[in-house]
């Protein structure tokens, strides 16, 4: 995506990736680590998603993002703050958006797989516990073999629109989304033509960048943890 140069002396160089002109720069950032799960005391649901509150060392990973994006970078300044409708983003986006001054913007498309009858924190449960199911989901690399779970064509198209959206929003700007795991382990198998779950497993607060023009999805890193090493 960079014109390579040319010296008088006709030797070409090779040179750092440039963002091309009218691409958005879409920062994925996980949510912190939330409150543990108790199958006798299921997460309150949201529209039937689990929606768990973060735990205090999330609550700092948040502080360490702000730290973080706050200070540009790849000399990129944040120009706008996505969450989706789970508070566990909100709640880790609010230190990023209280240090910049921007209000942030709910898109729910972004919002974490539905994993139905695993839903309100047993899914932690029930991998932890390797059944028949878990053992299954893995080996296939899809959600649905979840019983009610989201169709993984159906997550997929909505990660895509998610995605395509905020991008088709902010042309030539950096945008921090602030969302899920399965989402971004999507939304990068999306962008590399890999397997579904090739991707599964980004930290607690970490970053994933991709690039996107006219559709185009390029990955240029996956869960960078850089600010969190030392905590």
């Amino acid at each position: 995506m960079t014109e390579p140069s040319v010296a008088p002396s006709g030797a070409v160089r090779q040179l750092r990736f440039e963002r091309p002109p009218g691409a958005a720069s879409i920062l994925l950032v996980r949510h912190g680590e939330t409150v543990p799960a108790r199958e006798e005391a299921p997460f309150p649901l949201v529209d039937g998603h689990g929606d768990p509150e973060l735990d205090p060392r999330g609550r700092g990973q948040a502080e360490r993002l702000a730290e973080r994006l706050a200070g540009s970078p790849n000399g990129e300044k944040v120009d706008a703050i996505y969450v989706t409708n789970l508070r566990r983003t909100a709640e880790t986006a609010a230190p990023l958006a209280a240090r910049l001054g921007i209000e942030t913007v709910v898109e729910a498309r972004l919002r974490e797989v539905f994993l139905g009858e695993w839903e309100g924190g047993l899914y932690r449960i029930r991998v932890l516990e390797n059944g028949p199911i878990a053992q299954r989901m893995l080996t296939e690399e899809r959600w649905d073999v979840i019983p009610g779970a989201e169709p993984d064509d159906q997550f997929a198209r909505r990660v895509r629109e998610g995605i395509d959206h905020v991008a088709s929003r902010h042309p030539g700007q950096t945008v921090a989304v602030f969302t899920h795991g399965g989402v971004i382990g999507r939304a990068m198998a999306q962008a590399s033509g890999s397997r579904p779950f090739a991707f599964l497993g980004a930290d607690n607060g970490s970053i994933s960048h991709l690039v996107v023009v006219r559709g185009r999805w390029v990955i240029r890193s996956f869960n960078d943890t850089a600010h969190l090493e030392d905590s």
